[in-house]
């Protein structure tokens, strides 16, 4: 393989991810561009190696046997805003750019969209990939386009509408595939210091206001990062609590007569608050994973093998490293919860990361 960006060999990813677990990478080349980024997958594609692509590594579970071949970590810079008709503006962010720092800069220039999205760890690239949401704002509101290396043809495509993407709930047609690399996205967003109307209740609180009313999205953003915070999902070195893959799992999204099923199971057993429930496209219900987790008896800090990984202590869908396990323990505790859940309320959860070389 012949790439003009360094190359590191064994490193560990349990250096490379907010989990602080996985086996080493055999190589590991830092891209600082998105030409970079190009020229060393292709490089590897040509060779015939495996080839794994890295952001933050906020969002990935790796084997501790490591990953073969090379891993591509997409480090490039660049962020701009031009301006749009209608008091929008776009904003061009490069895949490598840290994603709450992209944050941070929005609310700089006066724009108003991505405030809810704050403390979200990792690099921009993989917000599209992911569809990433919270507080009520999902990525798909405002994003418009991408540029892709497309591995199959070896060609960039540049401006890729978001509507070809497939954007789902915490997922798109990229999510799962290796042939389409994310170079840069493109944002579209008000002009204005206000944020977007609340929409999440639990935020709505956190401001004291009415859903749907708005808030200067700097408020908004600091209120964001102080309920994250109270949740450990904003990351701290110094916080076991906080070495995590964020949600383990999504909520899952059942039909109507599914989501009465488990409200059934739920009311059968002992007296608790009621199963909360959501309204999602096409008549469909959104549940709680965390509240599934819960009264299936896994609470808040619940402990896997050793003690060595566990439950966050003050969210019960964060699975964390204490300190000294690694990724067999993380899944073993994974699959504790998920078969917990599914014996007790019959509903599969679905692992939110992306497990590499491993599964559950």
């Amino acid at each position: 393989m012949t790439t003009s960006a360094p190359i590191r060999s064994a490193v560990p990813f349990a250096e490379l991810t907010t989990l602080r677990l996985g086996g080493p990478a055999e190589r590991l080349v830092r891209a600082d561009s998105a030409e970079d980024v190009v020229e060393a997958v292709r490089a590897a594609d040509l060779a015939g190696a495996p080839v794994l692509v890295l952001g933050g590594g906020s969002n990935l579970v790796v084997a501790d046997a490591g990953v073969p071949g090379t891993t591509v970590e997409v480090a490039s810079s660049g962020c701009s805003v031009h301006a749009l008709p209608e008091g929008k503006a776009l904003l061009t962010v490069a895949a490598g750019e840290d994603w709450d720092a992209v944050v941070r800069r929005a609310l700089a220039e006066g724009l108003s969209g991505l405030e809810c999205l704050s403390g979200i760890p990792g690099r921009a690239g993989a917000v599209p990939v992911q569809n990433v949401g919270a507080y009520g704002v999902e990525i798909a509101e405002v994003l418009v386009d991408v540029d892709l290396y497309d591995r199959r043809a070896g060609i960039v495509r540049e401006h890729v509408p978001a509507a070809e993407l497939g954007l789902v709930y915490r997922g798109s047609v990229l999510k799962g595939r290796d042939d389409a690399v994310v170079l840069r996205v493109r944002l579209a967003l008000d002009v204005s210091p206000s944020s977007a109307p609340i929409r999440y209740a639990e935020l709505a609180g956190a401001l004291d206001l009415p859903l749907g009313e708005r808030a200067p999205s700097a408020q908004v953003r600091e209120a964001v990062l102080a309920l994250r915070r109270g949740k450990g999902m904003v990351l701290d070195p110094a916080d076991h609590d906080t070495w995590s893959a964020g949600s383990f799992f999504t909520n899952p999204v059942l039909l109507a007569a599914e989501a009465d099923a488990v409200q059934h199971r739920a009311d059968a057993r002992e007296a608790g608050p009621p199963m909360p429930r959501y309204p999602a496209p096409d008549g469909q219900v959104k549940l709680s994973a965390a509240w599934l987790i819960s009264r299936a008896g896994f609470d808040r800090g619940h402990a896997g093998p050793g003690g060595r990984v566990a439950l966050s202590g003050r969210h019960s869908l964060a699975l964390t490293n204490r300190g000294a396990g690694c990724t067999a323990d993380l899944l073993a505790l994974a699959r504790q919860v998920r078969d917990g859940v599914r014996d007790t309320f019959g509903v599969e959860l679905t692992p939110e990361p992306v497990l590499v070389g491993c599964r559950l």
